[in-house]
C-alpha cells in the first residue's frame, strides 16, 4: 500500500492544453467532414442512374481527392503522412535549421531596421521611464543595494598586481601633469579658506620644538664639535657650550614667537603660502616644478609600497560597507538616483539628451547587433528539440490548417460538380 504520510505530489497544468482540446476538435471535425464526402461517394452508387445521380458523384469524388490531398498536405508540414518516408515530406522538422536561419534573417533586416529603431525610440520615452525609476524610492532602494552588493565581487575579480601596475603607470602621469599642481593649489586654497592651514603650522612647529627637546644633548654636542673644527680647541674651551647654549635658546625663543596667532613669522608664512598658490595656479615653471618632484615622489618605491597597502586597505573597506544594506555605498547610490530622477524632471534639455544618446547607441550598435540576432534565433532553433517544435508549431497553426482541409474538401465538391456540369454541357455524356 501507497504510504499515505509521503508528500502528494504537486499537479502541474499543462498550459497548451486548450490548445490541444481545439486542434483535437477541428482535426476531428476535418476527418469527419472527409468521411462524409466519402459515404456519400460511395452512396450514388446506389442510386438510380442519371443525371442528377452523376453529377452529385462526380462532386464527391471531387470533395473525397481535395480533402485527401489537403490532408496529405498538411500532414506533410509536420511528419510522414502514415509514417511512409516519402520525400520532401516532414519539411518542419527535416527543415528546422534552415527555418531558424531564416527567422532570424527576418527579424533582423525587415524589424530591427534603422527606421524601425526610429520609430519605436520615437514614442518610447526612455527618460519618463527612467526618470520615474530613479524618482520612486520603493524601486531605486533595491536597485541601489543590487548595485551595491555587485561591487564586491567586481573587486574580487580584479587582479591586484594589475591593479598596482596600473596605480604605478597612471599616477605618475596625473601628479607630473599639470592638473597635479592645480588639484594641490585646490587642496591649499580649501585648507586656507577653512583655517587649517595654522593648524598645519601649529603642529610643524610643535613637531619641531618636540625634536629639539629630545635632541638637545646631541645637538649641543654636535655644535661643540662643529665650533672646534672652525675654531680649534681653544675657542671650544673658552665658548663652544656657550655658543651651542646661545644657538639652541634662540631658536627655542624663535618658535616661542611663532606660536602666537599674531606673530609676524604666521603672518609671513600666510603671505608666503597664498603667493605659493597663486604660482601654482598661473606660472607655468612653477607648475612644471611642482609637477616634477610630485612624479617623482609617487614614483618612489617607498609611495609605491604605500599606495599598495592603501589600495588593498581600500578595496577590502569598500567590499566590506557595500555589504552592508545600510552602508555609505548603498546611501551614496540611491543618493545619486534620486539626484539623477531630479535633473531628468526639471531639465527638458537634459530629457532630450539622454532620448538622443539612447537612440545614437542603438543606431551605432545596430550593424553589429543585427548580425548577432540573426545568428542568436538561428542558434535557438538550433538547439529546439525537433519534435517539440513540431508540436508547439502544429498547436498553434495546426487549428486553421484543418480549416484548410475542410476547405478543400468543400471547395473540390463543389468544383467537381460544376466541372462535370460543364463538360456535359460541352460534350455530352462524360465519364464519371
Amino acid at each position: 500500500m501507497p504510504d499515505a504520510s509521503a508528500p502528494i505530489a504537486p499537479i502541474i497544468a499543462d498550459p497548451e492544453a486548450p490548445l490541444r482540446a481545439a486542434l483535437a476538435r477541428q482535426r476531428a471535425l476535418a476527418t469527419g467532414l472527409l468521411i462524409a464526402m466519402a459515404a456519400l461517394m460511395l452512396g450514388t452508387y446506389a442510386l438510380p442512374p442519371g443525371y442528377w445521380t452523376e453529377l452529385l458523384q462526380a462532386a464527391a469524388k471531387a470533395g473525397v481527392v481535395g480533402g485527401i490531398a489537403d490532408w496529405f498536405a498538411v500532414t506533410a508540414l509536420f511528419r510522414h503522412p502514415l509514417g511512409l518516408p516519402i520525400p520532401h515530406t516532414a519539411i518542419i522538422p527535416a527543415q528546422k535549421d534552415r527555418l531558424g536561419q531564416g527567422l532570424g534573417r527576418f527579424v533582423a533586416n525587415h524589424v530591427f531596421t534603422e527606421a524601425e529603431v526610429r520609430r519605436v525610440m520615437g514614442r518610447l520615452d526612455l527618460s519618463a521611464i527612467l526618470r520615474g525609476f530613479l524618482g520612486d524610492p520603493a524601486a531605486a532602494r533595491p536597485a541601489a543595494e543590487a548595485l551595491a552588493a555587485t561591487l564586491p565581487r567586481a573587486l574580487a575579480t580584479l587582479e591586484d598586481g594589475r591593479a598596482r601596475r596600473l596605480l604605478a603607470r597612471l599616477l605618475p602621469r596625473l601628479a607630473g601633469g599639470p592638473g597635479g599642481a592645480r588639484i594641490l593649489a585646490r587642496v591649499l586654497r580649501t585648507l586656507m579658506e577653512g583655517g587649517r592651514h595654522q593648524q598645519v603650522f601649529d603642529l610643524a612647529v610643535h613637531q619641531i620644538r618636540g625634536l629639539l627637546l629630545a635632541k638637545e644633548d646631541q645637538l649641543r654636542t654636535a655644535i661643540e664639535a662643529k665650533v672646534r673644527e672652525e675654531g680649534g680647541a681653544f675657542v671650544r674651551w673658552i665658548a663652544g657650550a656657550w655658543v651651542a647654549r646661545r644657538i639652541l635658546t634662540a631658536i627655542n625663543e624663535t618658535l616661542a614667537k611663532v606660536e602666537p596667532g599674531d606673530s609676524d613669522l604666521r603672518a609671513a608664512f600666510e603671505t608666503w603660502l597664498r603667493t605659493e598658490i597663486d604660482r601654482l595656479e598661473t606660472d607655468p615653471e612653477r607648475i612644471a616644478q611642482v609637477g616634477a618632484a610630485l612624479r617623482a615622489a609617487v614614483a618612489h618605491p617607498t609611495v609605491a609600497a604605500w599606495l599598495g597597502d592603501v589600495w588593498e586597505r581600500l578595496k577590502a573597506a569598500l567590499a566590506a560597507d557595500a555589504a552592508n544594506p545600510h552602508g555609505r555605498t548603498v546611501a551614496l547610490l540611491e543618493g545619486a538616483f534620486a539626484n539623477a530622477g531630479r535633473v531628468l524632471a526639471e531639465d527638458e534639455a537634459a530629457r532630450d539628451r539622454l532620448n538622443r544618446m539612447a537612440e545614437g547607441v542603438l543606431l551605432a550598435l545596430l550593424p553589429t547587433a543585427r548580425l548577432q540576432i540573426a545568428d542568436f534565433i538561428a542558434g535557438v532553433v538550433r538547439g529546439w528539440d525537433t519534435r517539440q517544435v513540431v508540436e508547439k508549431i502544429e498547436l498553434r497553426v495546426g487549428r486553421d490548417l484543418q480549416y484548410v482541409r475542410m476547405n478543400g474538401t468543400l471547395v473540390g465538391f463543389l468544383v467537381g460538380g460544376a466541372l462535370f456540369a460543364l463538360l456535359t454541357a460541352v460534350f455530352g455524356k462524360v465519364a464519371v
